[in-house]
């Protein structure tokens, strides 16, 4: 196989339970960006043929890679296969690390986990050393930056996995109280439904808050007040200067980050406030531009997070 061009572009992709978005950037020439949903069914081998035909397409209007920098909210071993995805459970097993070289034989590859690709991507464009992230979605994706590192540097931090409630909702994981089980998009969606004796919509949801409907409201403040636990925790654990809220979910509707921001600060105790509180600056989009500095890094020298080779 040929060595990576580095005259080629560098390509990010950040995939997502729902969707998948990918950058490719070069210099000289506009960035190329595309986002697409997964097909129904959440069948691995259909969802590899529709990512294999998006980068065909991205090959053919925009040019060839030579490093590909991979988002994943997926457990993996370090070996590059699957250990559990709730998010599309049908990927458990799968070897992505070897599907990833099928669909870039010529490219150099490497995967990370998308909290810490967007705790760092943050981090640098605040001109922060120590931060953390959380990422609002279909999930609750979650970074750690110390001292400018991804930490810890075995594995991600699993944020969205932290209790907060013993006696809380069941998760996807299998336990109950897990911080995604209660503020994820999907769980906030189900809480308005029931307050609404209803099914609710994203859409629903966000004309609900900027009517003050009561059942919207609610809702809404009980994943904000969840977030708020998770970011005092963490800020006695681990000191940061900033605690960033991103993702689609957080970042579609307006507000959101803010009450987060006022019930944590609420929480804080004398001698120890609450981190400052900010909505993402690179809005939906952290993970994906964390996934370019990762590709734009096996270019150059050794990289700050903890990726997954795909040789």
């Amino acid at each position: 196989m040929p060595g990576p061009q580095w005259r080629d572009g560098v390509l990010g992709v950040d995939v997502g339970g729902t969707k998948v978005a990918l950058r490719a950037e070069a210099g000289g020439r506009p960035a190329y960006d595309r986002i697409f949903r997964w097909p129904r069914g959440a069948d691995p081998a259909a969802d590899l043929a529709a990512l294999a035909a998006e980068v065909d397409r991205l090959r053919d209007e925009w040019g060839p890679v030579g490093a590909v920098g991979v988002a994943m909210p997926a457990t993996t071993d370090p070996a590059g296969t699957v250990t559990t995805w709730p998010g599309r459970p049908g990927w458990a097993g799968l070897d992505f690390a070897g599907a990833l070289r099928r669909i870039f034989p010529d490219a150099v590859t490497a995967v990370a986990d998308d909290g810490d690709l967007a705790a760092l991507a943050e981090a640098r464009h605040a001109g922060r050393d120590d931060v953390v992230y959380l990422g609002v979605g279909t999930g609750i994706g979650g970074g750690v930056v110390l001292a400018g590192r991804s930490v810890p540097g075995r594995s991600s931090a699993e944020v969205g996995h932290m209790v907060v409630a013993l006696d809380g909702e069941p998760c996807d994981c299998g336990r109950r109280g897990c911080l995604q089980s209660i503020a994820s998009g999907p769980a906030t969606l189900r809480r308005a439904g029931a307050g609404r004796g209803a099914e609710v919509s994203f859409d629903d949801l966000r004309a609900g808050l900027d009517g003050g409907l009561p059942w919207a409201v609610a809702a809404v403040d009980a994943s904000c007040r969840a977030l708020a636990a998770a970011v005092v925790s963490l800020g006695e654990l681990l000191d940061p200067t900033l605690v960033v809220v991103g993702g689609g979910f957080a970042a579609g509707l307006p507000g959101f980050v803010p009450l987060v921001a006022e019930r944590a600060r609420s929480a804080g105790r004398p001698g120890r406030p609450a981190p400052p509180v900010r909505a993402a600056a690179l809005g939906a989009l952290s993970s994906l531009h964390g996934a370019v500095e990762l590709a734009r890094s096996l270019t150059e020298a050794p990289s700050t997070v903890h990726p997954i080779p795909t040789p």
